[in-house]
């Protein structure tokens, strides 16, 4: 499946079940070989009675313990060893990675590496890592080093320009303007400006928000313009809405994506209906090589998804939480997907109770001999009809 979208009541588990997730592809990520026989670093375990299905490997924990994992490739059992290996190879390759995109990634910290000026950035980039981990949760607390990562081609773009620019003024062509502008196309047309590409990709959901990424100011990083006022908006002063585009795109479209799977806890809050209903187009097209994992509580986000792609948590009469697929069609009506794969009346007990009255008045239409009354009931039907679309 190239996406599962887990929906369910408050208290079934859905992001529960994404920490598990990545917890149990973290552990199975850090497996690695010695010939014949299994290492495993830092005694990390799988959750209880799992079976995983990667590739031509199957992963079997019957139990928590930390001997009792059975890992076949290709059908043949490997040995578990004790010993650290000397020369250790990985299970899988550098190129297998897992993304959780979680629910508390807006947050002042992470606001604050966007609302940086890229020089700034690149003078903390001194004592940050080279290359990133294979799995990454992106939340409240991610790591600078992680955000220099990702924003890297920005940051050195901005360094390389104004470099440019001194050296140009250092010999003196400020005063042609002509050769100075000449040195500069040339300039951006070796080093084309990476926000170009991705304002592309970005600017269509951004419409929606009144807003467009700004491909010449300077002053930011990722530089988000108001379309109507021309005015550069800082990230930290945008909706809510709009940070948590930005800070779960951003790691989509910079980092490598082939062979990844990406958790997303929420991806519509703080998000007006008509973007949810684009918001999975938007990720895949950022990501169209991952695999998508989400957990929502939207029927215009579920309403993306084939009816077998969706995963239903529910309470059964004993209070257990248990689990069915989906029964409306992709692109469903968002009302039917409530009624058919939430459980929920969309009406309110205020409709409800116009509606029985609607069913009511038209009960008296039909039987009322006065034809006074019968006006008068037909003109009442007509209104809440009309009024509540009946």
């Amino acid at each position: 499946m190239d996406k599962i979208c887990f929906i369910g009541q408050s208290g079934t588990g859905k992001t529960n079940l994404l920490e598990l997730i990545y917890n149990d592809l973290f552990s199975i990520l850090s497996i690695e070989l010695d010939g014949e026989n299994v290492w495993r670093k830092n005694g990390v375990l799988l959750s209880n009675y799992l079976q995983i299905f990667i590739e031509n490997i199957k992963f079997e924990s019957l139990r928590k313990d930390t001997y009792d994992l059975n890992i076949l490739v290709n059908d043949k059992k490997l040995n578990y060893s004790q010993n650290n290996s000397t020369f250790p190879q990985s299970l899988f390759s550098n190129s297998n990675k897992v993304f959780f995109l979680k629910s508390s990634i807006i947050s002042t910290k992470n606001i604050n590496i966007l609302n940086s000026n890229p020089l700034e950035l690149k003078e903390s980039i001194v004592d940050s890592n080279n290359t990133l981990n294979n799995t990454i949760e992106f939340d409240e607390e991610i790591s600078p080093s992680i955000w220099y990562f990702i924003l890297a081609s920005v940051i050195d773009f901005h360094s390389n320009r104004y470099k440019k620019y001194n050296e140009l003024i250092g010999k003196g062509l400020i005063s042609d303007l002509t050769k100075f502008n000449k040195q500069v196309l040339e300039f951006l047309k070796e080093n084309p400006n990476p926000l170009e590409s991705l304002s592309k990709k970005f600017n269509p959901i951004f419409k929606k928000l009144g807003l467009q990424i700004d491909i010449d100011n300077t002053e930011y990083s990722i530089p988000i313009k108001n379309i109507l006022k021309e005015e550069i908006i800082p990230v930290k002063d945008s909706s809510t809405g709009t940070k948590q585009i930005l800070l779960t795109s951003l790691p989509l479209y910079f980092l490598d994506t082939q062979n990844t799977i990406i958790l997303f806890d929420e991806p519509e809050r703080s998000l007006y209906p008509d973007i949810q209903m684009e918001l999975m187009d938007h990720y895949q097209n950022f990501a169209p090589e991952a695999q998508f994992i989400v957990a929502t509580h939207s029927p215009f986000i579920a309403a993306n998804f084939e009816p077998e792609e969706r995963f239903i948590l529910y309470f059964d009469k004993e209070g257990n939480v248990a689990v069915k697929r989906g029964k409306s069609p992709i692109g469903d009506d968002p009302n039917d997907m409530l009624t058919n794969d939430f459980g929920v009346n969309y009406i309110n007990t205020y409709g409800q109770e116009k509606f029985q009255d609607y069913l009511e008045l038209k009960q008296k239409m039909l039987f009322e001999k006065d034809e006074k009354l019968k006006k008068k009931y037909a003109q009442e039907v007509r209104e809440l009809g009309d009024k509540y679309n009946f």
